[in-house]
């Protein structure tokens, strides 16, 4: 009796034994696979659509990225940083500018130290560019020509639409650097406005409506002129001699997983970072723009939004929609700026 109460004793500290083993093992499995596995929500701007479609499955190919599954959201980058505020789940938030990420910061759903690596949370580069229809028929080479008579432009609303924000103000700081007071660069963006007919919720959007036949040029990434292309549309692009470096912000939100900083850690590769020049935006790390320079020469007269005053003085001044400049001026003209 004593022997076999003794051998059902050994018999269920083995079992248990073996059970915490197995416990102990897929713990030990979970943390060092670490950031491979799990699910991925990424929320972004409208034009990078594409080039995820190739970044997400080559990440899924890499150790980290194993057994990730992602759901993806593309729009117009203020309405997609003001859903994200309001509850949509994120992981990874990749927005057209810098004001778009600060909101979340602001609201506690990304930490504020987002942007302390060495390329200060940017992704990839483009300027801001000039679509035009094949052969450039109006000959547009100059922010002037924008304005000419006759002559239709389309651009997102700058309400909506990060890629609009990065327009205008290119538009602003090209008078500027050629030489304009601020009051008549703000003149010209009120004519400039006046010869928008139509403003897209988003720099996509914009795209479409332009390839389907509306205007005469448009303005947008250079980016998303190289994807048109790409597409087979019959446009062609011009980048004037002054015009905006655009830097476009990514970051994991605060109750992200490893997964999601894996995938923002790739797009720094050589790997990933090919893949955005591939899809027509400028690689920020050097080794590769410098292998695709050719495709992206710089122009003489780029300036960036600091030369401008930062975000921080654009956004306040600009695009306040209460008494901000442009919200003055598409008052005027009936646009919503709500």
């Amino acid at each position: 009796m004593h022997s076999s109460v003794t051998r059902i004793l050994k018999l269920l500290i083995a079992a248990a034994l073996t059970a915490g083993l197995a416990l102990a093992v897929a713990a030990c499995g979970s943390s060092s696979s670490g950031s491979s596995g799990g699910d991925i929500s990424l929320v972004a701007y409208s034009t990078p659509e594409e080039a995820y479609n190739d970044l997400i499955p080559a990440f899924q190919k890499t150790s980290d990225g194993q057994d990730t599954d992602f759901k993806t959201s593309f729009g117009g980058s203020g309405d997609q940083s003001r859903a994200v505020e309001s509850g949509q789940p994120a992981d990874v938030v990749h927005f057209a500018l810098q004001p778009d990420m600060q909101r979340l910061v602001d609201a506690g759903k990304i930490a504020d130290d987002w942007d302390q690596n060495q390329y200060h949370g940017i992704v990839e580069d483009s300027v801001v560019s000039f679509v035009v229809r094949k052969g450039n028929p109006d000959n547009i080479q100059t922010w002037d020509d924008l304005v000419q008579p006759g002559v239709e432009v389309i651009v997102p609303n700058p309400f909506q639409s990060g890629g609009a924000k990065w327009d205008l103000m290119a538009a602003y700081g090209a008078q500027i650097n050629e030489g304009a007071s601020d009051q008549e660069a703000q003149d010209f963006l009120k004519t400039l406005l006046e010869h928008v007919p139509v403003q897209p919720g988003s720099a996509s959007d914009a795209t479409s409506t332009f390839t389907s036949g509306k205007g005469d040029v448009l303005i947008s990434y250079e980016n998303e002129a190289i994807a048109a292309q790409q597409a087979g549309e019959d446009v062609d692009y011009v980048i004037p001699d002054d015009t905006i470096l655009i830097e476009t912000p990514i970051a994991t939100t605060t109750d992200a997983g490893d997964a999601a900083q894996a995938f923002v850690d790739y797009q720094y590769t050589d790997e990933a970072e090919q893949i955005w020049a591939d899809h027509g935006y400028r690689p920020v790390v050097q080794p590769v723009f410098d292998k695709n320079k050719k495709d992206f020469p710089v122009p003489s007269g780029q300036f960036t939004i600091d030369d401008l005053g930062g975000w921080d003085k654009v956004n306040a001044d600009f695009f306040d929609p209460e008494n901000g400049i442009i919200a003055g001026i598409e008052r005027d003209l009936g646009v919503a700026t709500g």
